[in-house]
């Protein structure tokens, strides 16, 4: 097994709950390799005892009682019993119960989407489950996990069958940059991690397959463009496996939204489309399962969030693919394709420039701390935008931050091979005078970078602050 790295904060949470004198009942969810089951693993050796049931991939001839039958087996397996075979759920989660009514016990049903999905009869079979065994057992812990966040929000997390059932939610993102590093030797550098992480972001099972001894050029062939490669076929088992419907409007939005953010109407538009309908469902499920996300814009006066939002492709390794990958698949796989260079790609500048600032948004309180802004002094947070009007123009600002203290920091966020030049801060002047601030507030513009800085920028002494994105890659093992 792979070493484990990070989830410092998520584990202690978890641990709280082996320190109640009732069982727990906890839900954790994220997007497909995002470390789920890793993390409950490691949580498992606080536990004298751990169970894992799995259901089956959603393929096509699967049914409730295939999904039945490996529940038996896996059974069988950890109960070290002789294999039974059930008709229904309630015979076969009984017989779990059964066996876990005392002692430390870590109980875990993952891709529960999936085990459920053909049979109506299951989520009530579970509440049952967890009303009338489980929860007797004050030691034990009940997890149920998935990557259909839809799916659970929908069925367990909005149902009234299991209010007041759920002790804990967990919700999994990518990993920070810091630990991100720790993937690399420590003689890595920064750099050249972006370049990876501006194709896998912080998804743990990606970065595991990074062999430090490659470049980061050569691991990218390696993973997106190479018979076999992890990240090939990837794509499709994401959509194919998380989505328990036809996905091909899905993958249509995320092709929409590859070339940049759009607002609902634009989106539409593009996907020609009417606004109403299950558009909303489409975007609603995508976006709890952490592959795009909804930057709303706000009202600087008020604080409050307009009804003006954008929706952003929040997953790097999706853009990467639907951008680069995709359209070569069939050669990739007849092993024909070759990758001349990553800079030889078609905008190749302007995508990374989307990546990186999917990464800054991701890796938000790290910009928060180094500007020394406390969480509970800030009341927005966000991508801005502010439409065109007789009164204002229209303007685009790549992240701003509004604190109580009536200061906006306007962050400018740059990926370049080459020294940011002086021409970035016009850029920046330009987007502030733009900007309809309220009397009393101060603007204090901010630089991101990754590549340094030209010595006429920092002699100007126009930015409140210069943050290189790599101070946060700093190797932080012994």
């Amino acid at each position: 097994m792979s070493k484990f790295i990070g989830r410092e904060a998520e584990l202690k949470k978890l641990l709280t709950y082996t320190e109640k004198k009732t069982a727990s009942f906890i839900v954790v969810r994220g997007r497909r390799r995002i470390g789920k089951s890793r993390l409950i693993k490691e949580f498992s050796k606080s536990f004298d005892k751990f169970y894992v049931f799995s259901g089956l991939p959603p393929e096509k001839g699967v049914t409730a009682q295939h999904q039945l039958d490996a529940f038996s087996e896996q059974m069988a397996i950890q109960f070290k019993s002789a294999p039974a075979r059930y008709d229904n759920w309630t015979n076969a989660l009984s017989a779990v119960g059964e066996r876990v009514q005392s002692g430390k016990i870590l109980l875990l049903f993952d891709e529960i989407s999936w085990m459920g999905s053909e049979d109506p009869t299951f989520l009530g079979n579970i509440k049952n489950f967890w009303d009338l065994q489980l929860k007797d057992n004050d030691k034990l812990i009940f997890i149920i996990c998935g990557s259909a966040a839809a799916w659970i929000d929908k069925n367990i997390m909005s149902s009234t069958g299991f209010l007041g059932r759920i002790s804990y939610t967990l919700t999994l993102r990518e990993l920070p940059l810091a630990d991100c590093s720790l993937f690399w030797p420590k003689n890595i550098s920064a750099y050249e991690k972006l370049k990876v992480l501006a194709v896998t972001g912080g998804v743990p099972r990606y970065l595991e397959e990074i062999d430090p001894k490659l470049s980061a050029e050569e691991n990218i062939k390696q993973l997106c463009f190479t018979q076999g490669g992890l990240l090939v076929e990837e794509f499709g088992k994401i959509f194919s496996d998380l989505f328990l419907r036809d996905s091909a409007v899905y993958k249509e939005i995320i092709e929409v939204l590859a070339s940049g953010s759009k607002e609902r109407s634009e989106l539409c538009a593009a996907l020609g489309i009417e606004s109403s309908g299950r558009i909303s469902e489409y975007l609603e499920e995508l976006e709890l399962s952490g592959f795009i996300t909804r930057d709303f814009t706000w009202n600087v006066s008020s604080g409050l969030d307009s009804k003006l939002s954008k929706y952003r492709l929040s997953d790097n390794y999706v853009r990467f693919y639907v951008k680069y990958v995709e359209q070569h698949v069939n050669q990739i796989n007849r092993e024909i394709y070759e990758l001349k260079s990553l800079v030889s790609l078609p905008e190749w500048n302007s995508i990374m420039g989307f990546q990186f600032e999917n990464l800054v948004l991701s890796n938000r309180a790290l910009i928060h701390s180094a500007l020394g802004i406390k969480p509970e002094e800030i009341i927005s947070s966000n991508p801005f935008y502010q439409t065109k009007t007789k009164h204002a123009s229209g303007c685009q600002i790549d992240y701003m931050i509004q604190t109580k203290f009536g200061t906006l920091y306007i962050c400018e966020i740059k990926f370049s091979k080459h020294e940011v030049g002086e021409s970035v801060i016009q850029e920046v002047q330009n987007k502030i005078d733009a900007l309809k601030i309220p009397r009393g507030y101060s603007c204090r513009p901010v630089l991101i970078h990754v590549n340094g800085v030209s010595s006429d920028v920092v002699d100007a002494d126009y930015f409140a602050a210069i943050i290189d994105l790599t101070q946060f890659l700093t190797h932080k093992a012994s």
